[in-house]
């Protein structure tokens, strides 16, 4: 079986999806229906019934009951793109069996190394097998490990009919990582009464609290002269983009924050003297707090905009998603259940809260509770990621006993 599921993933992350967030389509990556289309061939060679794919390549299917009692349904859910923020153009994947607790070396001839001295959590996983990338791209286990498990666990329980289920939803998404993963999401199609992101990290992650989300994108207007002539008359909209960014808080960053501190993340500066921009997230798991930080956003920018003749700064804020605990909290038996399984499995939960976000988090708002569930890939978005294979086996296990936990749960209510 294992080898199986490695090459399944293979399969999955060589395959560029990467989404575009300047896009106005959906997806927002024609190369994303590469993946979509080979999802909806697998699901219906795998044999899943009801399987979907609608103009935007959201992908649906249906794994039927086989009891004779009513359980609710159940869904679970990933998504297929991968982060803008690095190539998942030309994946190489690596396989290190074994592995030894050393450093990895990824790329010889770029130095590019991957070691237990900077990513600790290496040592968690020594004598298992790796996949790593190559180091020149991402390795795309964010979120396709989570769609190998979803996939790999359907074809499990239909091999395997002597496990009690009920109904049981699987749903693929595109452009979750721009945010609009579950923009398009038809809620009511799906018709589960929850559902469960395969969408974290460390195996035995369990979450049901996520930042409230917002973007900020600030334009500063300056005006250029000759700097010969300047005095007076030049506005230098680089200074300006300066003083914006040291009157936020300076240690509210994402490399100075943990656990439910919010933080101001600058991710794209652009400047010339005559115009600037700056685009920020904006994070913070208390909803008060993060509407505080969105203020003192605007209050910065109308304190520099009254002391010109004209507004040099404009301020577009955009919220994103909201904080899915207090839709979560009312249904919380459901992250009881994926408790109660991982616990039966062996594998130790750890229930905290996201420093992000997932398709969760919104569809949570949109009527369907949604937890999140760990796919097992560490070091998201960049050149060192890695999957040890048995943390995608052990979340294979867990869908399934998720699926037979609610079955025998319902049973006992009847």
């Amino acid at each position: 079986m294992q080898q199986h599921i490695i090459d399944r993933f293979i399969s999955y992350v060589t395959i560029d999806t990467e989404s575009d967030p300047t896009s106005n389509t959906t997806p927002s990556t024609e190369k994303q229906w590469n993946l979509a289309n080979l999802l909806v061939d697998e699901l219906k060679r795998i044999g899943m019934q009801e399987v979907t794919i609608d103009d935007n390549a959201y992908i649906m299917a249906t794994l039927p009951s086989n009891v004779d009692h009513e359980v609710p349904t159940i869904g679970f859910v990933s998504h297929f793109d991968t982060s803008p923020d690095f190539t998942g153009a030309n994946v190489k994947p690596q396989i290190i069996p074994n592995y030894d607790g050393k450093d990895i070396v990824l790329n010889a001839e770029q130095d590019i190394v991957l070691s237990p001295d900077y990513f600790e959590d290496l040592l968690l996983y020594k004598g298992q097998t790796l996949i790593t990338t190559d180091g020149t791209t991402l390795l795309g286990a964010d979120d396709k490990a989570g769609i190998c498990e979803i996939v790999s666990a359907m074809e499990y329980l239909i091999q395997h009919p002597e496990i009690k289920h009920g109904k049981i939803r699987v749903g693929f998404t595109p452009d979750e990582e721009i945010g609009r993963g579950a923009h398009k999401f038809n809620v009511e199609k799906f018709g589960a009464d929850w559902a469960y992101t395969m969408d974290g990290s460390q195996i035995g992650e369990l979450e049901y609290e996520n930042f409230n989300a917002a973007s900020a994108k600030i334009t500063i207007k300056g005006k250029i002269v000759h700097p010969g002539y300047a005095k007076g008359k030049m506005i230098n909209s680089i200074l300006i983009a300066n003083e914006i960014i040291n009157a936020l808080p300076q240690h509210e960053i994402p490399q100075e924050t943990t656990g439910r501190e919010g933080f101001y993340h600058l991710h794209t500066i652009k400047g010339r003297v005559e115009e600037s921009t700056l685009e920020y997230i904006i994070r913070d798991h208390d909803r008060d707090k993060f509407e505080a930080r969105k203020e003192l956003l605007g209050k910065i920018a109308d304190d520099i905009n009254s002391r010109y003749t004209y507004d040099p700064v404009t301020l577009t804020l955009k919220d994103q998603y909201y904080n899915m605990k207090e839709k979560v909290e009312p249904v919380f038996h459901i992250v009881e259940i994926a408790e109660e399984a991982m616990k039966d499995l062996g594998i130790t939960p750890i229930i905290k809260p996201i420093r992000g976000g997932t398709d969760g988090s919104q569809l949570s708002f949109m009527g369907l509770p949604c937890p999140n569930i760990f796919a097992g890939g560490h070091n998201f978005h960049g050149r060192y990621e890695y999957v040890p294979v048995e943390s995608i086996l052990s979340a294979i296990e867990v869908i399934v006993k998720i699926a037979e936990l609610t079955a025998k749960k319902y049973k006992k209510e009847v």
